[in-house]
């Protein structure tokens, strides 16, 4: 019986029909959409830049592109989380495979009991690494925030003879009035357009 949609996008990219059809097969049972499907690996790069899929699972060994080649350009652009497929267990290709940017791997043949926790731990891994992005580049900007700030408030007190609490003050308060970003009125008193 198939459960109910867990609104998990994946796209499949696996080169042996069966295989690939056990696997749609397997995931649409446990409620998640399979979008798209291929057997070669720049295929499942396009399909991951038209679909925008939660998930892209990739095998090893594919024509047009092998799964690791396809990982690294799905990886790089932070497409989807990425699980390959091998029927190697060899050591180098699991480093290989980590260093693509894949989050999990399975070794084939494997079980459906294996399949679920391997597609839970990429997708856990893969929100997290997007968490963390959002948060250095929360960072990032209030860094520079903080920094126009600080300069704005310099050449308020140079120039216009403020105080540091007045000089902030005229900022903040132009920055309502305007409902606009602190950022750019001190951007702009920076850029000479803007004073007291």
């Amino acid at each position: 019986m198939e459960r109910p949609s867990l609104g998990v996008r994946v796209v499949i990219a696996e080169d042996e029909a069966i295989v690939r059809l056990d696997l749609k097969e397997i995931l649409e049972e446990e409620g998640y959409d399979v979008v798209g499907e291929t057997g070669r690996g720049d295929e499942a790069v396009k399909l991951v830049q038209e679909l925008s899929p939660d998930l892209a699972i990739l095998d090893i060994k594919m024509p047009g592109q092998d799964g690791l080649a396809a990982a690294r350009e799905i990886t790089a652009e932070q497409g989807a989380a990425v699980l390959i497929l091998t029927a190697f267990s060899q050591r180098n290709l699991i480093e290989e495979a980590r260093d693509a940017g894949v989050l999990a791997y399975l070794i084939k043949p494997f079980q459906r009991s294996e399949l679920i926790p391997a597609i839970e731990v990429a997708l856990g891994r893969f929100n997290e690494m997007r968490a963390l992005k959002a948060e250095v580049d929360s960072l990032e900007e209030q860094l520079e925030t903080r920094r126009a700030l600080d300069r704005a408030k310099g050449i308020l007190m140079d120039e216009c003879g403020l105080k540091e609490g007045d000089a902030f003050s005229f900022i903040q308060q132009r920055a309502m009035s305007e409902r606009a970003k602190m950022k750019v009125i001190a951007e702009r008193v920076i850029g000479g357009e803007l004073r007291p």
